[in-house]
């Protein structure tokens, strides 16, 4: 076993929270009260619904303290790693990022904007089948991928 050094480790994936609330008038206002008054920012979210319940799919800047906030409130929730990939400003942009995931078959189960813009440019969350690889081929094509340090507060 060989000795590991901080130039081996690779930097913190950005945490996505999947939070699963009944669909209701007021639920969504009453997560986002509850994590900005632990000081907890929503950086990216989108919502899944039926007609009994919603799923709401967020990224925050500090997924360590979420996690307790959410267990200590009884709120349900699953985890999950994903990218976050800063676009260019161009109107080819997204078009050129679908074309490089392809390519290496990659394939991507959904994807959502952020709220807010590190760095002054648009960001694309992607959940995709071989992170891994995806991150390999984002970089070798000159794109920058985020991870949780670039929008941790």
């Amino acid at each position: 076993m060989g000795i590991q050094t901080t130039q081996d480790r690779q930097p913190e994936k950005i945490s996505q929270f999947t939070v699963f609330m009944e669909n209701k008038a007021g639920r969504l206002l009453e997560l986002v009260r509850l994590l900005e008054s632990h000081e907890i920012h929503i950086i990216g979210f989108t919502i899944l619904d039926t007609s009994e319940a919603s799923t709401i799919r967020l990224v925050v800047d500090d997924p360590q303290n979420a996690r307790k906030i959410l267990a200590e409130n009884g709120i349900s929730y699953t985890e999950c790693s994903l990218i976050a990939l800063e676009l260019p400003q161009s109107a080819e942009d997204l078009r050129k990022v679908l074309t490089v995931l392809l390519q290496a078959e990659i394939n991507i189960y959904f994807s959502y904007p952020f709220l807010t813009r590190p760095y002054g440019k648009a960001v694309l969350a992607l959940r995709v089948e071989d992170e891994e690889l995806a991150i390999s081929v984002l970089l070798r094509n000159n794109y920058r991928v985020l991870f949780q340090k670039d929008i941790s507060r």
